[in-house]
């Protein structure tokens, strides 16, 4: 399967990177502007363009992944369907309901797959969670809370993340992330809300906490630019009828009376290394190979995952309209 990638920036480096772990899989193409993106293919048969367009006429993909920053995501991913090609796209998908609506509509109408990088589902903690979510195994989920906190991402190029039209801020950056894994598990909300704080003066409030409602189940979380130097963290807890479920950003433990801890096998037997903020990992070679299964045997042409996207791109946007 033929690749062509948008965007040789922190994602596209990683994407790129774990496309050669997958059996099949060729990157052929490379579309950026920025030298990163001939250092990135030296010494390798992969040609590299500039502008979109000329990759797309002169290249024969089965698939392009669109790894651009936030802002160009609907321009990208609208050409690449366009051109009749399937499409994966690093979060978001787009910063408007509509947007995102107008993107599912044309892969449809074009017969191909339009793929969404939540890398989060594919985390050994997440599918842990999921699958204690799914079976009941320690009874009814009661309550939850998720927590993602960052120093300010002073470190982004040209500082767009602080431009609210072109990153939708704290709610599509981080907490976006833990949305998604609460949608796929909960279904849509019945109630949804956030409270926001920040140092006056600011285009960006640095400090979110979301509630949500399912039910007679609770969801609580928790996102943050903080003006700090302090570790990136990324934990949450789970009460169960019969346990309290921890994920320290390590280890996953469950806690019962009369019982011991229960630590589950949340180890990655592949990590490679990602070249980004982050530790070297096994989850984008994991969403990457699934996505290229899904496309390869496509056996219903339903788009993976539309309505929980659409929902999750209509909540987060509720979060930005008024900030």
């Amino acid at each position: 399967m033929r690749i062509g990638i948008i965007g040789a920036g922190g994602m596209g480096t990683v994407h790129f990177n774990n496309y050669a772990h997958i059996a099949g899989c060729e990157v052929a193409a490379l579309c950026d502007p920025s030298p990163q993106a001939q250092k990135l293919v030296q010494g390798m048969d992969v040609r590299v363009y500039a502008d979109p367009g000329e990759m797309l006429a002169q290249e024969q993909l089965d698939v392009v992944d669109v790894c651009t920053p936030t802002f160009l995501h609907k321009q990208h991913v609208a050409q690449a369907l366009q051109s009749g090609r399937h499409v994966i796209c690093e979060k978001p998908l787009a910063l408007h309901y509509a947007d995102a609506r107008t993107l599912y509509d044309l892969a449809e109408q074009k017969g191909v797959l339009l793929l969404v990088g939540q890398v989060l589902q594919y985390a050994p903690s997440s599918r842990v969670l999921k699958d204690l979510v799914r079976t009941k195994e320690y009874g009814r989920l009661l309550d939850a809370q998720f927590l993602r906190l960052s120093a300010c991402p002073r470190w982004v190029k040209n500082g767009w993340l602080f431009d609210r039209e072109k990153s939708g801020h704290i709610p599509f950056d981080l907490h976006i992330h833990d949305l998604d894994l609460i949608i796929s598990m909960l279904g849509k909300p019945d109630e949804a809300a956030c409270t926001s704080a920040g140092r006056p003066g600011l285009s960006y409030k640095e400090h979110y906490r979301f509630s949500y409602r399912f039910g007679d189940t609770t969801v609580c979380a928790e996102a943050a630019w903080y003006n700090a130097d302090i570790p990136f963290t990324a934990t949450w807890r789970a009460c169960f009828e019969n346990a309290v479920v921890i994920h320290d950003g390590e280890r996953v433990t469950a806690y019962q009376f009369d019982a011991p801890p229960r630590a589950f096998d949340v180890e990655e037997k592949v990590k490679i290394p990602t070249g980004i903020n982050l530790p070297p990992t096994g989850m984008f070679l994991e969403e990457l190979s699934d996505f290229i299964r899904i496309i390869s045997e496509n056996p219903d042409g339903l788009q993976p995952r539309k309505e929980e996207i659409l929902e999750l791109v209509r909540i987060l946007e509720s979060y930005t309209a008024d900030a």
